[in-house]
């Protein structure tokens, strides 16, 4: 009989291309029935035996299968140690390899020049009826490699391996059918446990270790937990965070989201596609949510007020500015750069989050739908029996209240612009003739100075009230000894924080611009203003003293000012004070330069912005000598020897002290501005734009500022003794509180001017 030799080539897991197959010659026809022979003889025979070479019939009789009952029992454990080369055994470990390596397969050459054995068929049929029995029970467990030769049962190893596959529950329930990508520890592919359990490539090399989770199942296990953990907390914390900071207690967290019940109930019920679907654009959804939310926590901050999705976006460009101004232009675009990477970061955090705790729900549904009924249960019972904690009600809604009032705001900030265009258009003093207009201050320089972030808590406030009260005594003092009288009050400012030109365009408007939107369409009419007024009359020269504005300003026109005079125009040599361009004595001294110090054919009128009190309130200048000012460069060595401004801004004890200090020295210059350089014509009013930020007025802080009005004729403080206003530049407690915009229609009544409409 010609024997046909093998290569005993291992099968490789990883060979793309199956290695070419030699095929055996044909074995004898058998006539037997009941055993069919279509495996070679080497795969059906262990490695040392011969018997398979040949067919048995299946008629052999009772006596001769009793008699090889032994030797078919050791052709069994011999099949079992040493399976024929190419197959592999239950545990996806090739036996071929085994034999192979303890050198049991014969050459070629070897084979064909071993002598004939005689062969006892009995015994050799029982034994190649047990191999074939026991290889046909274990067939449908082999996971035999693509281009395997047929098993004994004769079905291909590709369908062998699918119908494995297929009873596998570590399939079903791996983690790439559930697109989630770090699951507790069973989340290997198949891939992954046949690449672990057997080798992947010749018997002389180490088997290729598994994936990390395959190692170490419990460490594993460990961190899919923690994770699942974390993204559960993060959920929870978006959806309850509060919108102002000092709202941040622990109480807060400790309360059940509505949100998160609903969305557990829907994601748990949705099948695979459409929940991960809902899942990504929940947490997507989520995130935007989450950075609105921190919007609001910084506008709550500085502004006093919660982030207006329709107008607030201009708002950043001003705040890029504001940190290159007080940063540096390397500073400002590392800022920006952080934000935008926070920003992504929450959006894909958020998203991923709610993905996982969808996957974790899914893989154990029932566990999941027993927590949400529970959960769902306790809010309803806490939110039906009203419970609380410390303040807020256990069962919260906290995002779809916050949800329904964004929309609530972006629909009532549409109506308003309508609303208010129609408002600005009305002007009781719009159709007032010039001539009509101020007829008591005809003659008089007068003199408008917003002081900023002059509020009053820097009167008020303890870490303040010490300093600039003393200042505001003393400044007084000297008013009085040069012959100046004062009248003091309060009004409400349009805003808080920041945002100085709303105020601004409030007092000299007499309408209230709250936002941005409304200060667009109230400078881009003809609503008369208080400087407009005072151009009308044709009765005097008015100019704008502006060092905070650093490029053109048409609004300038609007105000009705003859020239403006920017921070380009002061003719500045010296350093910058942080975001300040210029010290406030600067500023009054150029303006007695440029404007006032000149022989003039009419009085004056004057809108000043002194910017040295605007924070971050480091470092202050000092005042000098007026005679020393120069073109600014004295102000050089001040500058170097101030305090770094972040050493200020983020504690809370120093900014507040700064802060005071930096009101004194705005108060200092303008005073002496006017004791020195005043005259008997002069009517000063003064005032501040709005509260400082939060973390120095306090979250609670009203919106007033202290307003005065000074003159040297006491004629001019007589038209206003009906207003009840406290003697002095210290308003009282107790003096009258009005809101901002009712101040132009009050000074041009007291003045002299009457209401006509158009």
């Amino acid at each position: 009989m010609s024997r046909t030799t093998n290569s005993h080539q291992l099968p490789d897991m990883d060979r793309t291309t199956p290695e070419p197959e030699v095929t055996p010659e044909a074995p004898p026809a058998d006539t037997s029935d009941d055993i069919q022979h279509s495996t070679p003889l080497e795969e059906a025979a262990p490695a040392e035996g011969v018997a398979a070479q040949h067919a048995v019939s299946s008629e052999s009789s009772e006596s001769s299968e009793r008699d090889g009952a032994e030797e078919a029992t050791a052709a069994e454990e011999g099949a079992a140690g040493e399976a024929p080369a190419g197959e592999k055994a239950v545990g996806d470990v090739p036996v071929g390899e085994a034999s192979a390596e303890e050198g049991t397969t014969a050459s070629a050459g070897e084979s064909e020049e071993k002598p004939a054995v005689d062969i006892d068929t009995d015994a050799a049929s029982d034994k190649v009826s047990g191999a074939q029995e026991e290889a046909t029970e274990e067939a449908p467990a082999e996971e035999a490699p693509a281009g395997e030769k047929k098993t004994l049962s004769g079905e291909a190893p590709a369908a062998e391996e699918s119908k494995a596959a297929a009873k596998d529950p570590a399939v079903e329930e791996s983690p790439a059918a559930e697109t989630d990508p770090a699951d507790e520890g069973d989340t290997g592919t198949d891939e992954d446990t046949s690449a672990g359990d057997g080798p992947a490539g010749p018997p002389d090399e180490p088997a290729a270790p598994g994936k990390w989770r395959d190692r170490h199942p419990v460490a594993a296990r460990n961190v899919g937990w923690t994770v699942t953990g974390l993204s559960l907390l993060l959920i929870c914390f978006a959806l309850l965070m509060p919108t102002s900071a000092p709202k941040f207690t622990p109480g807060v967290f400790l309360r059940i989201p509505v949100e998160a019940v609903l969305g557990a109930a829907v994601l748990i019920v949705l099948p695979r596609r459409p929940r991960i679907a809902v899942a990504i654009l929940s947490g997507a959804i989520l995130g935007v949510l989450t950075v609105l939310n921190l919007l609001d926590v910084g506008f709550n901050m500085f502004l006093g007020r919660g982030f207006n999705v329709v107008l607030d976006w201009v708002l950043f460009d001003d705040a890029q500015s504001y940190l290159k101004d007080t940063m540096g232009n390397g500073g400002a675009i590392g800022a920006v750069i952080a934000v935008v990477a926070l920003v992504l970061i929450v959006l894909v955090l958020m998203t991923l989050a709610v993905l996982r705790v969808s996957n974790v729900m899914t893989r154990n549904r029932d566990a999941a739908s027993r927590v949400t009924l529970v959960v769902g249960t306790a809010w309803v019972t806490c939110a039906a029996l009203g419970l609380q904690l410390s303040g807020p009600g256990i069962a919260a809604r906290t995002t779809v209240a916050r949800v329904e009032d964004r929309v609530n705001r972006v629909q009532a900030t549409l109506k308003d612009e309508a609303a208010f265009a129609k408002e600005a258009k009305k002007d009781a003093f719009g159709g007032t003739p010039g001539d009509q207009l101020l007829t008591d201050l005809r003659g008089k320089d007068v003199m408008i100075a917003f002081i900023e972030s002059y509020g009053r808590s820097a009167i008020e406030d303890e870490a303040t009230a010490a300093g600039v009260d003393a200042t505001l005594t003393a400044k007084n003092e000297a008013l009085t000894k040069a012959g100046y009288s004062a009248k003091s009050g309060w009004l409400t400012s349009a805003t808080y924080g920041g945002s100085s030109w709303l105020g601004h365009s409030t007092f000299l408007s007499g309408l209230w611009i709250n936002n941005q939107n409304r200060y667009r369409t109230v400078t881009a009419g003809e609503h008369l203003t208080l400087t407009g007024a005072f151009k009308r009359t044709g009765a005097w020269r008015t100019v704008g003293v502006m060092p905070g504005i650093q490029k053109n300003w048409p609004e300038g026109k609007f105000y009705g000012l003859d020239n403006v005079y920017d921070s380009r125009e002061l003719g500045y040599e010296g350093p910058k004070f942080s975001w300040s361009t210029m010290p406030d004595q600067y500023a009054l001294s150029a303006f007695e330069r440029l404007e006032h110090g000149k022989k003039r054919d009419k009085p004056l009128m004057s809108e000043i912005i002194l910017t040295s009190s605007h924070q971050p309130w480091a470092p202050i200048p000092k005042m000098i000598p007026w005679d020393q000012v120069g073109d600014g460069s004295v102000y050089e060595g001040i500058e170097k020897a101030g305090k770094d401004p972040a050493d200020v801004f983020y504690d809370s004890k120093k900014v507040k002290e700064e802060y005071g200090k930096s009101i004194q020295y705005s108060v200092n210059s303008l005073i002496d501005y006017v004791v020195k350089y005043g005259s008997k014509n002069t009517v000063l009013v003064f005032l501040g734009d709005h509260q400082p930020l939060a973390s120095v007025s306090g979250s609670n802080a009203s919106r007033d500022v202290p307003v005065s009005i000074v003159a040297h004729d006491k004629s001019v403080l007589d038209k206003i003794d009906d207003w009840g206003w406290t003697d002095g530049i210290k308003p009282d407690k107790s003096a009258p509180v009005w809101r901002m915009d009712s101040f132009r229609d009050r000074f041009l009544t007291a003045y002299g001017s009457t209401p006509v409409k158009r």
